[in-house]
């Protein structure tokens, strides 16, 4: 066994190995940019090798800069994570000629199935179902819409050498093929200094489903189960979930079987995921194989109990699996939820900036956990577990240069229904303040209809939401909850600032009990009677609500009993009452005395001002190129600029008609939200 190992990643990946190479008792070694001088995984690690400026171009993906940081450091195997050099055949065979281990599959396999267009024939090849498309080189956007015609509208446009989202592009039509070809070009060279593209049928309806693989160099290899990957945005996985809602026992074993196969036909050994589009009938079809661990293995590794991180660096230091089929159980259900630092209410677009706040909820440790082939610690009904991924600390920055992901959240439970309520409630405890970030809407995923049945697609945000994320309106016995908790807590509120003012000595009296609660556009006239182990709100109609809460004024989290069910609150401080976030809702809510409440009725309403004429910055970031001109006619939907954050590329289209009267920023200028970027006449 290995005594050091250098981890070629960054953020929360990086964190992930380095917990299991120290439950190993095996030594880390970190490598940063710039950027990442103070970041998590380097104060994690035992050691830490600078490598360069922010750029991943610069620092994390240039083969010379970490092969010196390995040789500095002295480790014996590289685990490269996902992204960057994970799916590198030169740098595993830059690892190979060092006499290092690549924690990862032989260089052979990389080549052949971590490349998209080569994947593809050899599963074709191997009677593997694929979807039809091109899969040679693509040389301009004019064969891009030529091709594109032939497979016929619509098309999946994607990098090769490609993951994460990057380099991806859905086409409906020659317009969108050739713009999709040159974005998703520029994405790829830029995110994996490899820019070829190749074209696929995009398959509507469809289910992202993939089976995780692992395999050892003696020729064993086993299926872990599946993963549901669905809910995606832009083709980023946001929420996955192990096993999958919609497969049955047949269809499992015939995938698993089919990727265990295509795994073995290209000699592969280490972790890998196949991925699978499945349709509503349950036939299934070759995606692509991922030839690393997949950013929601947690589920995986909650559902099996097998540690899939320890499992690949025993495979690299040449031991055998000690796993067969037959030791594979898939316990209860786990769902993952991708924490982004991206603004929901903007369009989900990048978000950058120093978390002020950031308090996860507390991990609990539960489930199965598979040893040596033997199951220890059997999880008792009912029990559930919360673990979070993550790479940042609060007062920690995140960069404009990485991908958005602050942290995966993940429950498991012995039920679907279990774990769905788990994460719910975890997500309604997890504080992030600083940035924009996607708490909200992954809390109305856990709520929607849709998810809860199991019935989606990966259409499911685009059909659901077709205009953006707008917030969450709450039912009103969810908002009576709400106005009863915030009416006892506002009282709380009330007594101690009366008792700071020293102005009377019977504070309960000076505060009254009477009040009138403001939430979501409706109103509770409540009467609130408290005593020691709680308060008793009485509403007009007569209905009666018990609050019980060690909440104390100044508490940012508010964990609450109501009606014997439990209740968790983002509590922050406004006039007048609270501003109050629970189940992706975002609500100001205002506690009022009832001449109060009459009075506040009169009150005209503050418009915002008037941008209708403006283009601005929808996030932080660097201008790719602008579109247009002073004094040219723009169109509804033309392309007016191109902005860079995060790696993605992001195109700004008029709302509406108009003549362009200024232009405020160039190619090259790094713009902040809100910037105005472009003025109309």
């Amino acid at each position: 066994m290995f005594n050091k190992i250098l981890i070629a990643n960054r953020g929360e990946i990086a964190c992930r190995v380095i917990k299991t190479a120290r439950k190993m008792g095996i030594g880390t070694v970190a490598i940063y940019s710039d950027a990442d001088k103070n970041a998590l995984h380097v104060s994690m690690a035992d050691e830490a090798v600078h490598i360069g400026p922010p750029p991943a171009n610069q620092s994390y993906i240039v083969i010379d800069k970490v092969m010196d940081a390995i040789r500095q450091s002295g480790a014996q195997a590289v685990h490269p994570g996902y992204g960057f050099l994970s799916e590198n055949a030169k740098f595993a065979e830059a690892l190979e000629a060092e006499g290092v281990a690549f924690v990862g599959p032989p260089k052979g396999a990389i080549e052949s199935m971590g490349d998209k267009i080569t994947s593809k024939k050899i599963a074709q090849d191997a009677g593997v179902s694929t979807v039809p498309g091109y899969m040679g080189l693509i040389e301009d956007a004019d064969e891009a819409v030529k091709i594109s015609n032939d497979i016929g509208y619509p098309v999946m446009i994607k990098a090769s050498a490609g993951g994460g989202g990057k380099g991806m592009r859905i086409a409906w039509n020659d317009d969108e093929a050739r713009e999709g070809f040159q974005s998703s070009k520029n994405e790829a060279a830029n995110s994996f200094g490899d820019d070829r593209i190749f074209i696929e049928k995009f398959v509507t309806q469809p289910r992202h489903i993939e089976i995780q693989v692992l395999c050892d160099s003696h020729g064993n290899g086993i299926y872990l189960g599946e993963r549901e990957c669905s809910i995606q945005r832009r083709n980023q996985k946001v929420v996955e979930e192990a096993p999958s809602p919609f497969l049955d026992p047949e269809t499992r074993k015939a995938m698993g079987e089919q990727a265990v196969a295509l795994a073995k036909a290209v000699d592969y050994a280490s972790a890998g995921t196949v991925e699978f589009i499945v349709d509503g009938d349950k036939n299934f079809y070759f995606l692509e194989m991922n030839t690393r661990l997949q950013v929601e293995h947690p589920v995986t590794e909650l559902i099996t109990g097998v540690d899939l991180v320890e499992q690949m660096i025993r495979v690299a230091a040449g031991e055998k699996l000690t796993i067969a089929q037959d030791d594979v159980t898939l316990t209860g259900w786990a769902i993952e939820n991708r924490l982004y630092a991206e603004d929901p209410y903007r369009n989900f677009l990048p978000s950058i900036g120093r978390l002020t706040r950031y308090r996860p909820p507390q991990e609990i440790a539960s489930g199965p956990m598979l040893v040596n082939g033997k199951w220890q610690g059997e999880a008792p009904e009912g029990e559930a577990a919360v673990r979070n991924d993550t790479g940042v600390y609060e007062g920690g920055e995140i960069s404009m240069y990485y991908d958005p992901m602050i942290a995966k959240l993940c429950t498991w439970a012995p039920t679907r229904e279990a774990a769905i309520e788990a994460m719910r409630v975890a997500l309604d405890s997890f504080e992030v303040e600083g940035i924009g970030h996607n708490l909200p809407f992954l809390s109305a995923v856990m709520d929607h209809p849709k998810f809860v049945s199991g019935d989606m697609t990966t259409a499911f945000i685009a059909e659901e939401y077709p205009d953006g994320f707008e917030g969450v309106e709450l039912p009103e016995s969810d908002l009576r909850r709400i106005a009863a908790s915030c009416a006892a807590m506002y009282r709380v509120s009330e007594i101690r600032r009366t008792r700071v003012s020293g102005r009377m000595d019977n504070h309960e009296r000076k505060v009254g009990n009477r009040w009138v609660v403001s939430v979501q556009g409706k109103e509770f006239a409540v009467r609130v009677g408290a005593d020691k182990e709680g308060a008793t709100i009485k509403f007009e109609d007569g209905q009666t609500l018990r609050v019980a809460s060690d909440w104390t004024p100044g508490d940012q989290l508010a964990v609450l009993d109501v009606d014997g069910s439990p209740l968790v609150l983002k509590v922050g401080k406004i006039s007048g009452g609270f501003r109050i976030r629970n189940r992706g809702a975002d609500m100001k809510v205002h506690v009022r005395r009832p001449r109060q409440a009459e009075l506040a009725k009169l009150m005209p309403e503050k418009l915002p001002p008037d941008t209708s004429k403006m283009l601005l910055c929808p996030m932080p970031g660097l201008v790719v190129k602008i579109d247009v001109e002073v004094g040219q006619e723009v169109q509804e939907g033309q392309a007016l600029c191109t902005i860079e954050a995060m790696k993605m590329e992001n195109i700004l289209r008029a709302e509406k008609k108009g003549v362009v009267s200024k232009v405020n920023a160039g190619p090259g200028d790094s713009l902040a939200v809100d910037d105005v970027i472009i003025e109309f006449e």
